[in-house]
């Protein structure tokens, strides 16, 4: 059954990918993905970004997008932690981590995960800036193609 969680606590990679390795067993390959705080978008400086989210709807929108990874690379073992709050720029954002008996499912899994995650889990971004102000971050039409691969 996959991981899910969603909170301000930053999380650790290495411990991450251990315990998926632990639940997986035989695993051949796990694949990973790191999202984390740019330090400027264009040529506009960033000093944080606050990541709102609904409490439970979120959570059961990003499990329901890891348990279909799960269904579509069986056997796929999945991971998900995904921070809200204020963060700065380096800082983690999400860890997407799929393990399957090869490469390629995991890799596939994880970029499912990620593209999915982006354009259907409902977190909403600002950007605050150097200068004082802030914006939204507003959806792309490139993540949209992205996810729209998948089916």
């Amino acid at each position: 059954m996959a991981y899910v969680a969603v909170q301000e606590a930053d999380f650790e990679p290495g411990a991450e990918i251990a315990r998926l390795t632990e639940q997986a067993g035989g695993a051949g390959g796990i694949g990973c993905f790191i999202g984390v705080v740019r330090g400027e978008v264009g040529n506009r400086a960033i000093t944080a970004m606050t990541l709102e989210h609904y409490p439970g709807m979120t959570e059961r929108a990003v499990r329901v997008i890891a348990e279909e990874a799960e269904r579509r690379w069986d056997p796929c073992w999945v991971r998900v932690v995904h921070r809200v709050g204020r963060l700065t720029p380096g800082e983690h954002i999400v860890l997407v981590l799929a393990a399957a008996p090869h490469r390629e499912p995991a890799l596939a899994a994880t970029g499912f995960l990620i593209d999915w995650l982006k354009t259907k889990a409902p977190f909403w971004k600002k950007e605050h800036f150097a200068d004082g102000s802030t914006a939204w971050v507003e959806a792309r039409a490139e993540d949209a193609k992205a996810a729209a691969r998948w089916g």
